[in-house]
């Protein structure tokens, strides 16, 4: 082929770069956006309507009403802040486990990560009366701990996809029968907190929760996006990885510490909020198929599903629900399809 037929194909390469480079950020600027919008809608909704204008203002320390203050920053600002702060944690941590083991069943609600945590936040509530700081701890010990159970179990010279899956739902039952164990020992106010946390809400977070998620997400989320790059390549298969000069192994066990880390915190935070990290990887990789792309996507999105499932739980039905409850009933039908689209393309087996 001539100089003269390279260059216009060069071009032509460089142009469409560019242009998915800006279409790329149109897509996340516009995820962000809504995010931000909604968080202005759920403080502004309620008993009591604050104008979304008012809202921002007593955000800002600008109230046009001194009454302002008092419902935004007391009753509605720490629990909106919460529901972003942990649907991009959910979200992120989904996307790192379904792009690392490449299937849309690898979320931390069925490889046992979520199980772990809440075996370790239980514990804290029932035997050792640990609060704040301590149960975040708790949880991230408890997350880790499993994940690495997992991955060991799972090993044989490398890590299969359905074998990890496979090995985290046993994990999972394993650590809900332990849970359940640990409720049994528990006096009946401490079983009853238990119980309202294991159905995840929102509202539940305390200021030193969603302060360490925040921290986390300002320090992970961009180190995940980062690291996601190297997914494109890990998602090629070991062999291909490592010929092409990968650090398999390294870059799996930083992306996973990552996805766990922050799916305990939000775990700890506001209990298990269950099918979000399950629909937010695959609907933001359907709006882009780019590793490191669907990793911010997906925590956005996540964002949006626990934000709109919990003003959808505390605004739109007859009694107020948890979070979790309406996460629940969206996921179930989610989790059907996803089986039976596998079915029918003879990908489940």
């Amino acid at each position: 082929m001539t100089r003269t037929a390279i260059a216009p194909a060069a071009r032509s390469f460089r142009a469409h770069r560019r242009a998915r480079v800006r279409w790329g950020i149109a897509l996340s600027a516009g995820l962000a956006i809504a995010v931000v919008v909604i968080f202005v809608l759920s403080m502004s909704v309620g008993s009591v309507t604050v104008p979304p204008l008012d809202v921002v203002l007593a955000t800002i320390g600008s109230p046009t009403e001194k009454w302002h203050t008092f419902i935004i920053y007391e009753l509605r600002l720490p629990r909106a802040i919460t529901a972003v702060v942990v649907g991009l944690a959910l979200g992120a941590s989904g996307a790192i486990f379904q792009r690392l083991l490449r299937n849309p069943l690898a979320s931390p609600d069925f490889l046992g990560v979520s199980s772990g945590a809440n075996v370790a936040v239980v514990a804290g509530f029932v035997l050792w009366n640990l609060t704040g700081y301590q149960l975040s701890t708790a949880a991230i010990i408890g997350g880790f701990a499993t994940a690495i159970l997992i991955y060991v179990l799972a090993w044989r010279g490398t890590v299969s996809g359905y074998r990890f899956i496979l090995v985290g739902i046993g994990i999972s039952s394993l650590m809900a029968s332990a849970t359940s164990y640990l409720l049994t020992r528990a006096t009946i106010s401490d079983a009853k907190a238990a119980m309202s946390w294991l159905i995840g809400s929102v509202g539940m977070a305390k200021t030193s929760d969603i302060i360490a998620l925040a921290v986390a997400l300002v320090l992970l989320l961009p180190a995940s996006a980062f690291l996601g790059k190297r997914l494109r390549v890990l998602e090629l298969g070991d062999g291909t990885a490592t010929a092409l000069g990968a650090r398999v192994t390294l870059d799996r066990l930083l992306l996973m510490l990552a996805a766990v880390i922050l799916v305990a915190l939000a775990t700890a935070a506001a209990g298990p909020i269950a099918f979000v990290a399950l629909m937010a990887g695959p609907i933001a990789s359907r709006i882009s198929p780019r590793a490191d792309e669907s990793i911010f996507r997906a925590a956005c999105v996540g964002a949006l599903i626990v934000q709109l499932s919990d003003m959808t739980a505390q605004h739109l039905l007859a009694t107020p629900i948890s979070t979790g409850i309406v996460t629940g009933f969206v996921g179930a039908p989610y989790i059907a399809w996803i089986i039976i689209r596998a079915n029918k393309s003879g990908a489940a087996g």
